[in-house]
């Protein structure tokens, strides 16, 4: 069969890499002059610093056969990503762990001392929280609320932490621990080169063919079988029912001499500093030595027209426009939709290839039996 994978990214080319290995034929074309969407990594020519182009993306994941999988391409050096937070005039420790909590109250509270101390804190009268606010008020109180979370949520989400849903914070964990290692997984670091020539090599197969710059035009399903679509979903239908909301992220890029911030993710909680965080990228890349340094200051905005979209936002409106996207999606033929982006859900690294690796069998076993292809192996909804 003749596959075509719209997005160099990490679905487009693990999937395309797995049918290319089934005999089938895969071209693979993007918008962009690289590869690997946004976790693409370029070499600074001024410092020699790898830089995470679209902002730092770290490797954490529990499931062995994807980190297998990468590591089959790209060797990985040990990272631990170590967040600190700039708020009140001091500088924390994150994930909230029982060095923050001490440091914070001017405590030096045990682990047992400190998760009864933040219980009084907590607002125990919340007993199914809704919104994010409530969520975090009944888990770490006012005042860890503030510092940490109230500000850096509203410049990141552009809207009150009453109007977003508690799961977004579900996934940031308080520790009682002095564990300052921001991921739990068993497999966390960084692609020795970068994450770029990770997917180059990916995408080196002789039934690949790559073609950069090259927008996706509707009479390329003339020419092939199937679509592997892993760009907006919305996109595909051409905005017809709207467009769906995502954040998107403005960088401002400087250089420095030196170890500038000491660390790779400085937060900025106070709402009065319009950046959410700096990343110094060097600090992504400890095993190499650079005289120079190259950072970012972060800024999230919703995203426009002709803006890259980084965030899904899922509020009660985006899915009432997604579930007609939905429906017009399953009366296609011909097409899969994958992705961050074609299945507008919020994925990490490690997700991302789980599930194009799951869509490539899935595609297998249907070639396989004369079945139809699945138009989403992994729902939006």
């Amino acid at each position: 069969m003749k596959f075509l994978m719209v997005g160099a990214g990490l679905s487009g080319a693990v999937i395309g890499r797995e049918m290319a290995e089934a005999g089938h034929d895969v071209t693979v074309i993007d918008a962009r002059d690289h590869v690997a969407g946004n976790c693409h990594t370029e070499r600074d020519p001024e410092t020699g610093v790898m830089v995470h182009v679209y902002g730092p993306h770290i490797f954490h994941t529990d499931d062995d056969e994807v980190w297998e999988y990468v590591n089959r391409f790209m060797s990985f050096e040990p990272y631990k990503n170590r967040v600190k937070s700039t708020t009140q005039g001091a500088v924390y420790s994150l994930p909230v762990n029982l060095h923050t909590i001490n440091q914070f109250f001017g405590k030096t509270m045990r682990p047992d001392e400190a998760r009864a101390f933040i219980e009084e804190q907590a607002d125990t009268t919340i007993t199914d929280p809704q919104t994010f606010e409530e969520q975090a008020l009944r888990f770490v109180g006012p005042d860890l609320y503030e510092a940490f979370f109230k500000g850096y949520t509203e410049k990141q989400w552009g809207c009150s932490p009453t109007d977003l849903p508690a799961s977004i914070l579900k996934r940031l964990p308080v520790r009682f621990n002095y564990d300052d290692n921001y991921f739990f997984h068993r497999h966390q670091g960084m692609p020795r080169d970068g994450y770029t020539p990770m997917v180059e090599a990916i995408l080196d197969h002789p039934n690949i063919t790559v073609r950069l710059e090259t927008p996706y035009d509707p009479s390329m399903r003339d020419d092939h079988d199937h679509i592997v679509w892993s760009g907006p979903l919305d996109g595909y239908f051409g905005f017809e029912e709207g467009r769906l909301g995502y954040r998107t992220l403005d960088f401002e890029r400087f250089t420095a001499k030196g170890d500038w911030q000491g660390c790779a993710v400085m937060n900025y909680g106070d709402r009065d500093v319009p950046f959410t965080r700096i990343t110094e990228h060097k600090h992504f890349s400890p095993w190499e030595s650079h005289e120079g340094s190259v950072l970012y200051r972060e800024f999230s905005r919703e995203c426009g027209p002709d803006d890259i979209p980084y965030y899904p936002i899922r509020l009660v409106e985006e899915k009432a426009m997604l579930a007609d996207y939905v429906a017009r999606a399953e009366a296609e033929t011909n097409v899969t939709f994958v992705g961050r982006l074609g299945t507008y859900r919020y994925l990490d690294m490690d997700v991302t290839i789980r599930e194009a690796l799951d869509t490539a069998r899935a595609f297998l076993k249907s070639d396989a039996t004369g079945a139809a292809f699945p138009i989403f192996v992994n729902h939006p909804l």
